[in-house]
C-alpha cells in the first residue's frame, strides 16, 4: 500500500480521481475495455468529480459498484443507486455496462447474479473508502475474510448506522436499514488497483486502526495494507494520527 496525503478533500479528490483515470485509460489501451468498481458516500464526492471531468472512452468500461442497503427505494436520497446514476451515471457518456445493485428485489438471488456477472469480468480499477468503523464497502468488523462469494447479504453494526445518520442520509438511526448487499472483502481484493479515498478528521482514527495496526477483521480495511496495488489517498485531517506522513 502507497499513503499519500493532500491538504484539503478537494486535493485529495483530484489526485485520486486522477489516478483511476489513468489506470482505466491503461485498461482499455492494453485490452480495449476496462472493469471497474465504484464506491459512494460523502468521502467519493470530490474523487468521482474529478473522475468524470476525465477524458475516457466511458463506452468501453464496465461499472460494478459495492453496496446497497436492502429494501430502500432508488427514490430515497440514501439510495446508492441513486448517488451513481446522479453523481457519475448522468454525467458521463453511456458505458458499455453499468451493474447496479437494486435492494428491492430478492437480494440473495441480486448477490448470485452479481457475482456470476463480476467473475467474468476482472476489476481493473476500484474506488474504495473506508468508514469510521474501519469497515470496507458494508463489511463491518468482524469482517467476513474468508467467503468466495462475490456479493453477500450483511447485517449493519450500529457505528455503521449511525455514521450514515450523522452524514446527512438518514434522519435517525432507526430510519437505517439493518440488512445490506455488499461486494465481499475478497472479491475487491481481486481488484488489479485499488483506490481508497478517505478524507475528513472524523475518520481519523479508523486510518491509523487500518493503516497502521496488524491486519484484523475487527478493522476490516487493515486488508488493504496486504495488495500490492493499493494507493491511499488521506487529507490533513484524516491523516492527523499516522505518525509517518508521506505528503503529496
Amino acid at each position: 500500500m502507497h499513503i499519500v496525503i493532500s491538504q484539503t478533500p478537494h486535493e485529495l479528490g483530484k489526485a485520486a480521481g486522477t489516478a483511476a483515470a489513468q489506470f482505466i485509460r491503461e485498461a482499455i489501451d492494453a485490452k480495449d475495455s476496462a472493469n471497474i468498481i465504484l464506491a459512494t458516500g460523502t468521502s467519493q464526492f470530490e474523487t468521482l468529480n474529478q473522475l468524470v471531468s476525465e477524458d475516457i472512452d466511458w463506452n468501453k468500461v464496465v461499472m460494478f459498484h459495492l453496496d446497497e442497503y436492502i429494501g430502500l427505494s432508488v427514490t430515497h436520497p440514501a439510495s446508492f443507486r441513486k448517488y451513481l446514476q446522479e453523481r457519475f451515471l448522468s454525467k458521463v457518456s453511456p458505458l458499455k455496462a453499468a451493474y447496479l445493485i437494486n435492494g428491492e428485489t430478492d437480494p440473495q438471488k441480486k448477490c448470485d447474479r452479481l457475482g456470476d456477472l463480476i467473475t467474468k469480468h476482472p476489476i481493473d480499477v476500484a474506488l474504495v473508502g473506508i468508514g469510521e468503523n474501519g469497515h470496507l464497502a458494508f463489511n463491518d468488523p468482524p469482517a467476513d475474510f474468508e467467503t468466495e462469494q462475490p456479493y453477500i447479504i450483511v447485517e449493519l453494526d450500529e457505528a455503521c448506522r449511525k455514521q450514515q445518520m450523522g452524514e446527512g442520509w438518514f434522519k435517525s438511526v432507526e430510519d437505517v436499514p439493518r440488512r445490506a448487499i455488499s461486494m465481499s472483502i475478497k472479491q475487491i481484493l481481486k481488484s488489479k488497483h485499488i483506490i481508497c479515498s478517505v478524507p475528513d478528521e472524523r475518520k481519523a482514527v479508523a486510518v491509523k486502526n487500518c493503516l497502521k495496526q496488524p491486519v484484523s477483521n475487527l478493522y476490516p480495511a487493515s486488508i488493504l495494507q496486504l495488495h500490492g496495488n493499493c494507493i491511499c489517498y488521506l487529507d490533513k485531517n484524516s491523516a492527523a494520527l499516522l505518525s509517518h506522513k508521506i505528503h503529496s
